[in-house]
């Protein structure tokens, strides 16, 4: 059974109902162990204190904010617990867009949104609401030691959720600049070469031929 990522509630007006949201996606590679090269072993990682010069246990190790260098503020887990914001347990529903408003360049993660308990009433009214209306919401949601903006919508008769990028996380100096436009014939060149490669897109139909070689190893 998958594993749940997040519990709590959408908030939407006066209607409030149970929700659990799993993982959508996650990338698939081939890992490798790090051995070592005298007798094959498995190499183990080693937590390390500088200060003393030697290694020390897992449970030896707290949280620390550095204020300045070499200085730090210890943060407790309770003291995390009870700062956590109410969106740690509700969506509350911010605002809705229209669907496609949002530039995929934000989107972070998804997850399916499944209802919880006999919540599958005030669910499906919300998710056919969002698709007669070619609506997305927009919410907040704390969870991952840190609070998201999301947008929420109705995809295959259930919701998905997507967590966005803040506008400051999108590293914008990256984006290279534009070039100068081409003559018509280029352009008419160009459009002829999209029309000969527009297909439908089945995603079923692309593989990883890289991690196919890659286990092919072992």
């Amino acid at each position: 059974m998958a594993s749940t990522v997040w519990k709590g509630f959408i908030s939407f007006g006066l209607v409030s109902f149970p929700v659990r949201l799993f993982a959508a996606a996650r990338a698939e590679t081939v890992h490798f162990h790090m051995l070592h090269k005298k007798d094959q072993s498995r190499v183990k990682e080693v937590w390390y204190c500088v200060a003393e010069d030697k290694p020390i246990l897992r449970s030896d190790i707290e949280k620390g904010y550095e204020i300045s260098k070499g200085k730090y503020v210890v943060v407790e887990d309770e003291e995390l617990k009870k700062i956590a914001p109410p969106t740690a347990t509700t969506m509350d529903i911010l605002q809705f867009v229209d669907s496609g408003e949002v530039d995929p360049l934000y989107f972070q993660s998804s997850f399916y949104v499944s209802a919880d308990k006999n919540a599958a009433k005030p669910y499906a009214l919300f998710a056919a609401a969002l698709k007669d209306t070619r609506q997305a919401a927009i919410a907040k949601i704390a969870m991952h030691n840190r609070e998201h903006i999301v947008l929420i919508r109705p995809a295959d008769g259930g919701l998905v959720l997507h967590t966005l990028y803040y506008p400051d996380e999108l590293h914008t100096a990256n984006r290279a600049e534009t070039p100068s436009a081409n003559s018509r014939k280029e352009l008419e060149l160009a459009r002829r070469l999209v029309n000969d490669l527009k297909a439908p897109f089945k995603p079923q139909e692309f593989k990883d031929a890289y991690r196919k070689k890659r286990r092919a190893l072992n």
